[in-house]
């Protein structure tokens, strides 16, 4: 009985321990946003005088300042993550789709040789795809910063399709069709509401994807309104070399959106790694 009473003794002197070791984690790995964010409400002269901890008053005004400057490229950012993702959800769900729940001549082998893909290094395929872009006169256009990432998305986005469209019950599907559904209602009223945790993951990865992408749009985007946020930022950080608070506003203006995403998509994120519907404990 003693022993039984002493292993949670030990596990409550334990927790002390644990939770001080979790919160110095977490504190290590949210300073650099924290800091930066402190820092985006500084004048140089707080910045220079109190590095390290929090200056009054708070210079709201670098808010302004950096938003007037990053402006083009956050709405161009926006918009090719927003048509990425509709491209790649559209694509890979219909695929995923057709590849769980229809038998057809060669369906392994095709689905082999997309899965085959995702062994290709990205750099390897930056010189034939810059080569296509040229030779379509796509160069320096919207459709060369979205095509290329829909192409890089959907053969992952596929594979986590497929991959939980084939755990839904195939009894849901023979019953819609007794009932006389055809292909698309069965695509649209069974395997796309049921498909909500994966198709948030797969917009996450490709929003993650878009808004980080630096060298491919440096490489084929000349015009200034046409610039994305990683690129934008790098000439933003070339006009304000000593501005440090519109600097880091503008730095934190960036992240908002990632940070926004993931709040509204994270259970769906989570479910659709797990494999299950949120809520559902699957």
């Amino acid at each position: 009985m003693s022993a039984v009473t002493e292993a949670p003794a030990r596990g409550r002197r334990r927790q002390p321990i644990v939770v001080a070791v979790l919160s110095v984690l977490v504190l290590a790995g949210l300073f650099p946003y924290l800091f930066m964010i402190m820092t985006s409400v500084k004048t140089d002269e707080q910045f220079t005088a109190s590095y390290w901890m929090p200056s009054w008053p708070l210079d709201l005004g670098n808010y302004a300042v950096a938003w007037r400057q990053i402006e083009p490229y956050f709405v161009t950012s926006v918009v090719v993550a927003a048509l990425s993702i509709v491209g790649t959800l559209t694509l890979a769900s219909v695929s995923g789709f057709l590849f769980a729940r229809y038998a057809f001549a060669g369906r392994n082998l095709l689905f082999g040789m997309i899965a085959a893909l995702m062994m290709v290094p990205n750099i390897s395929s930056l010189i034939p795809l810059f080569v296509l872009m040229r030779d379509l006169h796509l160069l320096n256009t919207l459709p060369v910063l979205v095509l290329p990432h829909i192409a890089g998305s959907v053969v992952l986005a596929t594979i986590l399709m497929r991959t939980f469209v084939q755990q839904i019950p195939q009894e849901l599907f023979d019953a819609a069709q007794v009932d006389g559904a055809g292909g698309f209602r069965l695509f649209v009223s069974i395997m796309l509401p049921l498909s909500l945790p994966v198709i948030g993951t797969v917009a996450l990865i490709t929003v993650i994807s878009v808004w980080g992408e630096f060298f491919w749009p440096l490489l084929v985007i000349t015009d200034d309104s046409l610039r994305t946020i990683p690129v934008g930022l790098s000439f933003f950080q070339g006009q304000n070399a000593t501005n440090w608070g519109p600097l880091f506003a503008g730095y934190t203006l960036a992240s908002l959106p990632l940070l926004l995403v993931f709040t509204f998509l994270s259970k769906w994120f989570l479910a659709g790694v797990q494999g299950g519907l949120p809520g559902t404990g699957k």
